[in-house]
């Protein structure tokens, strides 16, 4: 018998689904990523493989990262049951907790020159910080905001602070239905830079109380921020320089909030924008 008819009569396993074998295995996925504690870089190249990869990713793995990265916050976010909420824009929050977006001048929040956006090596993510950034009508709802993120503007002006934030359940929020009652306008041409979703100018609805800028240490009027459909918040502010008296004294109500009610998962990350952007 020939070779070429040795092979015909001989062909592959047709039993296993190459979907299902090797690196395409679910159970072999998660025991990789379970053993490199969540890599984000090698999640990141593991999604930008092929489709299919970027599927699983899609489906599962991100929803993994964040599970493993911040379990305490996104228990908050999704009751314990975090199959039920996010869906497949689980993406779309593992970016919120890892990158900065950066900003550009904005009818409420002029700058000399754009920030780039950036990942950042970590971040803490505080329902009491949310607090501060919801209405006294609005204080039912659960909302996780992180600390400023520092841009230095070298210029003798105050630095530049970029925070974001996520809201449990915006559907349902008195937020949300505020809005809605005020026919607050959807802005044009902005959109949330973790999910793509037309957003609401918080600043220009007159729904920024006084205490936002008390925590992220800024002057009154000196910060805008955004809200999307989705319930992801990003916003800008100028962070006033403080005293050595007065930033020891801020850390020590920062910690007591903290030990209180807050989530303070450290976020360390190592990726690349392309995979996230995509």
């Amino acid at each position: 018998m020939s070779a070429s008819k040795r092979l015909r009569t001989n062909p592959p396993n047709q039993g296993a689904d190459a979907g299902e074998s090797g690196i395409l295995n679910q159970r072999i996925l998660l025991l990789v990523f379970e053993s490199i504690k969540w890599d984000l870089h090698a999640l990141c190249a593991t999604a930008s493989v092929n489709h299919k990869l970027r599927a699983i990713a899609k489906r599962l793995l991100w929803r993994e990262l964040c599970v493993y990265r911040a379990p305490r916050m996104l228990a908050a976010l999704t009751d314990g049951v975090p199959n039920a909420l996010f869906g497949d824009s689980w993406r779309a929050l593992a970016k919120l907790m890892f990158y900065c977006c950066g900003c550009e001048s904005t009818r409420n929040f002029k700058l000399s020159q754009p920030s780039p956006g950036h990942f950042v090596k970590s971040s803490r993510f505080s329902k009491t910080s949310g607090r501060s950034f919801l209405s006294k009508k609005c204080r039912d709802d659960l909302l996780f905001v992180s600390d400023p993120c520092e841009h230095p503007t070298g210029d003798n002006e105050d630095d530049l602070g970029i925070y974001r934030g996520v809201f449990r359940g915006f559907m349902k929020s008195r937020t949300r239905e505020c809005l809605i009652r005020r026919q607050v306008e959807l802005e044009k041409r902005l959109r949330c830079p973790y999910c793509g979703f037309r957003v609401w100018n918080m600043t220009s609805a007159r729904l920024v109380p006084k205490s936002a800028a008390r925590r992220l240490g800024s002057s009154e009027g000196g910060l805008e921020y955004f809200v999307c459909l989705n319930g992801h918040l990003y916003g800008t502010c100028w962070l006033v320089p403080l005293s050595s008296d007065e930033d020891n004294g801020a850390a020590a109500d920062d910690d007591k909030d903290d030990d209180e009610d807050s989530s303070d998962d450290d976020l360390d990350d190592d990726g690349r924008q392309l995979e996230l952007d995509g």
